[in-house]
């Protein structure tokens, strides 16, 4: 982790270009929305600042500056002057790199400077309260300040504002040089204003549980961040390379692009690259979310971070390790709490009026009642009787109350802390959501879109029915067949030669005389003999009637009879049946004989057909499979897979066009797709999601969600995660704002004290909506995937 660092992100001045510098700072006191809006207006104040991110999820600020006219250290100092300390200080500038993410290190909450004051003042109250209530005979005055008397539990009560409220007014300070009305400025007047008048035990309480409130949110922020920390944690720090002969162990940053590392049984990988000796099964659950390990041998991809589990291997490097594919999902985790969702948005618009006004109020409640009420005046409210009085000390602390009620802070962070929890849980569980606005708009979706070819179905061609005629057998047809496709490059050819050797099927005839049929097949000669290999057409060329055998009937399933043939020929509709069910036919003979079929065939997903029971299950009102396939093939799969409808023979724009008709007819839709073929399509719809994005940069970049694996079992889960989130987000939002109302409601009345304002108000809010947000931690796929 790069704590401060420096990066050169544009060249010297050329035909008006800027120099720019980019501070990367770890700020971890900056835990709010609040607290970033104070660092942002100070920094707004130095000359020089081009643009600051600031991150309170992460406690981090990315900040550039033009160095001509600012410095590193001025950056930091303008941090420092809004109240917050930075890890590390201001170094000069640098060309250091910045490769990687940065988040605040864990927090000792409990033992923290701030805490320790905040238990001292604690045992000050609660001394002062045993003073003040129990022991009233010992409560004797032993000093005095203009002429008012100070009793023993006062003093012990100034002990407590002094050592638990003074960090309060300090930030408070902060605030109203910054010009920022929040939670700290609001406190530090409470707290000043209640010691100025005498309410000692107003002023201390509130400073004693305020102080409390602050440690249980960073406490609770610090939780959050937590997850973020443990994918951060997947990566190792080191790597065992070969180089000159021998094994050296050095930091991953020094290994460069093309050596080879060594990965021993239990360790991790370290950086992505490509087997180049040995086999294995690798745990990529990290990078990918698949439930087993995936067995490894020489060419295959492998992932930084991944888990070897029991063989070994030689990696060659692939990728530097800020470049990594667990880089790069960190860094996108991280970004993705930058992009406020439109629920975010409205909270943030809704606070900047909701403070102001409570302060209003606030101000005319302490001050207004006692000018008007010269007696005491008794209301029924429903039944139940109030009396008011027009006394200023009663007003005083009910303006007090209604002070601390105006802060937003449960209401302002409840939307945060559920989008981090929501992203950072998914990325664990191979999903990458780009931002908060698409992990809200995917559980608004009505309707799914989903490509067919790598998506519903695994992309590979396959061996689905081995059918051979008269004396012929299974490995018979399948060693003429494999023994002709052995000279193709074509994808038919390797699904033959691939069940071939699943069948055991050896000794494969070497043909001679080979020749390709352009758009019809294959042919050699065998034994003497000219076999063929190819589409029905071929045969019929040739002379063979395969007229029953294709004949059309009213069954669409294919019987045990109709798989056998007699005296050299198909038993009826048994070609048909195959291709009614999506499947490509290859038949194999000789000019004379037939000696059987083979069907092929892209096969369905076993997750496919689950998943699209799952989605309805959850809500979503339409699936629909869009493929450029042709219309048998695509009824087969759609019927086997259980969409809602589909639409076949489609060309990149006119599954634009079905995006967009499914748009207009049910409203947000998600299309999911291979992330390069499907972009326009994925591009139109509210949510783009990949599939299997782990190692591939164009879909990592295009698609606004990637599913690291080629799962499609993750949909439902992406969307339960999503629309929970979704309902989290509202009732934190409707929660934070219905107890400030119904407090505040309680205020005027006297059933709200200031400790139940900062207690339920405040603390209260604040550790719920966070203890809601964390819930989103607990959901997991449902694992019915393809492994």
């Amino acid at each position: 982790m790069t704590e401060n660092s420096d990066v050169d992100t544009a060249g010297p001045p050329n035909g008006g270009g800027q120099r720019e510098l980019t501070a990367r700072l770890t700020v971890p006191e900056m835990d709010c929305p609040s607290c970033a809006q104070k660092v942002d207006k100070s920094l707004q104040r130095v000359d020089g600042v081009v643009e600051a991110t600031l991150q309170p999820t992460t406690g981090t600020a990315t900040i550039k500056y033009d160095p001509d006219r600012t410095t590193k250290a001025d950056v930091v100092a303008a941090i420092e002057a809004a109240g917050y300390d930075v890890i590390g200080g201001a170094d000069d500038e640098t060309d250091e790199s910045a490769d990687g993410v940065d988040i605040a290190p864990p927090s000792e909450v409990w033992t923290s400077s701030r805490a320790k004051k905040t238990w001292l003042g604690a045992a000050f109250v609660i001394l002062g309260l045993v003073f003040e209530f129990l022991l009233t005979g010992q409560n004797v005055a032993i000093a005095s300040i203009l002429d008012y008397p100070l009793h023993i539990a006062d003093v012990l009560f100034l002990g407590a504002v002094a050592a638990s409220g003074i960090p309060v007014v300090r930030s408070g300070y902060y605030s109203a040089k910054n010009r920022s009305l929040d939670i700290d400025l609001l406190m530090g007047t409470a707290i000043i204003a209640a010691t100025g008048i005498g309410y000692f035990v107003e002023a201390a309480t509130l400073a004693v549980l305020f102080s409390i409130a602050e440690l249980l949110e960073d406490y609770a922020m610090d939780r959050a961040r937590d997850s973020l920390r443990e994918l951060m944690e997947l990566s190792p720090d080191e790597a065992t390379v070969r180089r000159d002969g021998e094994e050296v162990t050095v930091s991953v940053e020094e290994v460069d692009v093309g050596e080879t590392v060594v990965v021993r049984p239990g360790d991790k990988i370290p950086l992505d690259g490509t087997v180049i000796e040995g086999e294995s099964a690798v745990d990529q659950s990290p990078i990918t979310g698949e439930s087993v390990p995936v067995d490894k041998t020489t060419g295959d991809e492998v992932y930084a971070g991944a888990i070897n589990e029991e063989g070994y291997l030689e990696v060659e490097v692939t990728s530097t390790a800020g470049d990594s594919t667990l880089s790069r999902i960190i860094e996108m985790v991280q970004g993705a709490q930058a992009k406020k969702t439109e629920s975010e948005q409205f909270v943030d618009s809704f606070s900047g009026y909701y403070t102001p006004l409570v302060v209003v109020l606030a101000i005319l409640t302490a001050a207004i009642p006692p000018l008007v009420i010269a007696d005491p005046v008794a209301v029924d409210l429903a039944g139940y009787g109030f009396t008011f009085a027009g006394d200023w000390q009663t007003w005083f602390i009910r303006g007090l109350t209604l002070l601390v009620i105006a802060c937003p802070c449960a209401f302002v962070i409840s939307t945060p802390v559920s989008v981090v929890s929501g992203i950072t849980s998914a990325a664990k569980n191979g999903v990458l959501i780009k931002g908060g606005n698409y992990l809200e708009a995917m559980g608004e979706v009505d309707a799914v879109a989903v490509d067919k070819t790598g998506t519903l179905t695994k992309g590979e061609l396959a061996v689905t029915d081995v059918v051979p005629v008269g004396d012929t057998t299974e490995d018979d047809l399948l060693r003429r067949a494999a023994g002709l496709e052995q000279r193709s490059e074509h994808p038919i050819a390797t699904a033959i030669l691939a069940r071939a050797e699943e069948a055991g099927v050896g000794n494969l005839p070497d043909p001679t005389g080979f020749e390709s049929l352009t758009g019809k097949g294959i042919r050699g000669e065998i034994g003497g003999e000219t076999d063929h290999a190819g589409k029905p057409a071929l045969f019929e060329e040739l002379g063979f009637d395969l007229a029953r055998a294709r004949r059309e009937t009213d069954g669409g399933v294919m019987t045990e009879e109709a798989t056998e043939g007699e005296n050299g020929a198909f038993a009826e509709d048994a070609l048909s049946a195959l291709e009614r069910e999506g499947k490509t036919v290859v038949i194999v003979g000789t000019e004379s004989k037939l000696l059987g079929a083979i069907a092929i065939a892209d096969e369905v997903r076993p997750a496919s057909k689950r998943a699209v029971e799952r989605l309805h299950e959850l809500g979503v009102e339409r699936v629909v499979m869009l493929t450029g396939d042709n219309e048998g093939t695509a009824r087969a799969i759609a019927e086997q897979v259980g969409v809602d409808e589909y639409r076949a023979e489609l060309l990149p724009d006119e599954k634009v066009d079905a995006v967009e008709e499914l748009q207009a007819e049910y409203g947000d839709v998600a299309m999911v797709g291979d992330g390069i073929n499907d972009a326009p399509a994925l591009a139109t719809a509210e949510v783009g999601i990949a599939m299997g994005a782990a190692g591939t940069d164009t879909a990592l970049e295009t698609a606004d969600i990637a599913l690291m694996g080629d799962d499609v079992g993750k949909l439902p889960y992406l969307y339960d995660l999503s629309h929970t989130a979704n309902g989290v987000i509202r009732q934190n939002i409707w929660a934070s704002l219905g107890v400030k109302f119904l407090l505040a409601l309680g205020v005027p009345l006297g059933l709200v004290s200031v400790a139940l304002a900062v207690v339920v108000g405040d603390m209260g809010m604040s550790l719920g909506v966070t203890g809601n947000a964390m819930r989103l931690s607990r959901i997991e796929p449902d694992w019915f995937s393809d492994t």
